[in-house]
C-alpha cells in the first residue's frame, strides 16, 4: 500500500500533474475543489476526409514521430541495487621455470707420465702420488717393459685433483673437469708430441677422452689428443687379474706404432 509522499513521487516520475482517484485512497490528502469544477467543452476539430486504403500510385509515407508522445522513464523498484560489472578475469601468470640443480664436482686424481714415446694419463686411486713399493706402481712398471718401453716413466708435473678449489664460485662441473684434462694434455703434447696417449682408469677415459668402461682394449680417436688406448685402472687389474690377458692382446696388436717412433 502506497503512501501519500510515495504516491507524489511516482506521479511526478510519469508526469502526472492533475489526477483525481476513481475510490477513496487510504493515507491519501484530501482532493482539491477545484479540481472537481467541470471543465469547458472541447472545441470540434475538423479532419479531411482521406482513403480507407492507400492506392499503389501513392509513395509510403515515413512515420513521423508524434510531438506529443511522451519518453519512456524507467522507475527503480524499491529494495533493488545494480548489479556491479563483472571484473575482467586477471591473466593467469606462468609459473616460473624450475632451476636446474646444481651438478656435484667429480672427484678424481690423475697423474701423467712418459714413457718413451708414448704419454700415460693414469689414475690414482688412492689421490697419492706413486711410490717405488707401490704395488700398482710396480703393476705399471710390468706393463711398460711387456710393451717395449721403459719401465722407469718420467713423472710430468704434479697430479690433476678435482674440483680444484674446495670453496668458490667457479664452475666445477664434469664439462670444466673434461676442459681442463684436455687442456693440460694437449700443452704437454705440444712440447713433445706422442705416438699413442695410455689412458689407465676410468677418470683419465671419462674426462679425457669423454668415453666409458664400454671402451676398454680399444684405440679411441680423439679431437686434439690423438690415438688414445683405453684401459682399466691399476687397482681393476689386480683384482681381476683376468683382464690382463685382453691388455696383453690388445697390446700385441699396438706395439708396433710406439716401437717404430723409437
Amino acid at each position: 500500500m502506497l503512501t501519500e509522499p510515495r504516491r507524489r513521487a511516482y506521479l511526478s516520475a510519469m508526469q502526472v500533474v492533475h489526477w483525481l482517484p476513481r475510490a477513496e485512497l487510504p493515507f491519501a490528502a484530501p482532493s482539491r475543489p477545484e479540481l472537481l469544477l467541470p471543465q469547458a467543452p472541447v472545441e470540434d476539430i475538423e479532419f479531411e476526409a482521406r482513403p480507407a486504403a492507400p492506392s499503389a500510385s501513392d509513395a509510403p509515407v515515413a512515420p513521423q514521430a508524434r510531438s506529443g508522445e511522451r519518453p519512456k522513464i524507467e522507475i527503480p523498484r524499491p529494495g533493488t541495487a545494480p548489479k556491479p560489472a563483472a571484473k575482467p578475469a586477471e591473466p593467469e601468470q606462468a609459473a616460473p621455470a624450475p632451476r636446474p640443480a646444481p651438478v656435484a664436482p667429480p672427484r678424481f686424481a690423475l697423474q701423467l707420465l712418459r714413457a718413451g714415446s708414448c704419454l700415460l694419463l693414469v689414475e690414482l686411486a688412492t689421490g697419492q702420488p706413486f711410490q717405488s713399493r707401490d704395488p700398482s706402481y710396480l703393476l705399471l712398471k710390468d706393463m711398460l717393459r711387456a710393451a717395449g718401453l721403459p719401465d722407469a716413466p718420467q713423472i710430468i708435473g704434479e697430479p690433476v685433483r678435482w674440483p680444484l678449489l674446495v670453496r668458490g664460485n667457479m664452475d666445477q662441473g664434469p664439462d670444466a673437469a673434461r676442459d681442463f684434462v684436455q687442456g693440460f694434455i694437449q700443452a704437454r703434447l705440444e712440447e713433445v708430441p706422442s705416438s699413442v696417449l695410455w689412458l689407465v682408469g676410468l677418470p683419465a677415459l671419462r674426462f679425457a677422452a669423454n668415453a666409458d668402461a664400454g671402451a676398454y682394449y680399444q684405440v679411441l680417436k680423439v679431437d686434439g689428443l690423438g690415438d688414445a688406448w683405453a684401459l682399466p685402472g691399476l687397482e681393476l687389474l689386480m683384482d681381476e687379474p683376468q683382464r690382463k690377458a685382453h691388455v696383453w692382446q690388445a697390446m700385441r696388436q699396438l706395439m708396433a706404432r710406439w716401437k717404430s717412433v723409437e
